[in-house]
């Protein structure tokens, strides 16, 4: 009996020590404005003094798009450290951090004048107060799901947004829009593409066991909105 005993826990012991069967998914974003506005956006008086200024939306150059999974992951690898968005050059670097529900956030101020960060989102609002660069720098933890938008109250073009989301299985796309997500166990999950001003966009996929999940793209634009 004891012999049974000890080579039971031998082999959970070898079992536990097994690496976890992970793959990675990637793919590409890019951005699409809707269908004929092109053309609508060439039409009109826009030589007129007060429209000539007006800023046409360039997708091709739209950026900082993030790509995670909906919901729990089980078995995926937690870790919670320290982020931070810098206060640079007046402006939040970076202008979208997502992370994971939990994780501690740091707003360290490299200006050498004041900048006061704050927040009044329902996910987490706060108040950071007056401080310039050499100040210890401030954090806040983020405890609850959603974007929360964080703005400077002195300087009218700062602002960042903190995407809290409930694993830790996201990426953020690079200049040429590409992404990908390593450390994904397998499964089937709802894999989500979001962009601050866009409607986000999901599909169902599946992570095999032996391999990765590659060419999983997504195109955001102005689509799929009630009409009214």
């Amino acid at each position: 009996m004891y012999r049974i005993i000890q080579n039971t826990v031998l082999a959970a012991g070898l079992l536990a020590l097994q690496p976890v069967m992970a793959g990675s998914i990637s793919g590409v974003v890019r951005a699409q404005g809707k269908e004929g506005a092109e053309d609508a956006a060439g039409a009109g008086n826009y030589s007129s003094k007060a429209l000539k200024t007006a800023e046409r939306i360039n997708y091709d150059d739209m950026r900082d798009f993030v790509v995670y999974i909906k919901g729990p992951v089980a078995g995926a690898k937690v870790a919670r450290p320290t982020e931070e968005v810098r206060q640079k050059n007046a402006a939040f670097v970076p202008h979208v951090l997502p992370i994971m529900i939990g994780t501690k956030v740091e707003f360290p101020n490299d200006d050498n004048i004041f900048h006061n960060v704050f927040s009044k989102s329902d996910a987490r609002p706060f108040d950071l107060g007056l401080y310039k660069k050499g100040d210890p720098p401030h954090q806040v933890t983020f405890t609850n799901l959603g974007e929360v938008d964080v703005f400077c109250s002195i300087h009218a073009r700062m602002s960042c947004i903190i995407l809290v989301l409930e694993n830790p299985c996201f990426a953020v796309t690079d200049s040429h829009g590409r992404y990908t997500i390593p450390n994904v166990p397998p499964g089937s999950y709802t894999l989500v593409a979001w962009q601050e001003r866009l409607p986000e966009d999901s599909m169902v996929i599946t992570v095999p066991e032996e391999g990765d999940r590659t060419g999983i793209n997504f195109t955001l634009g102005p689509k799929n909105l009630p009409k009214y």
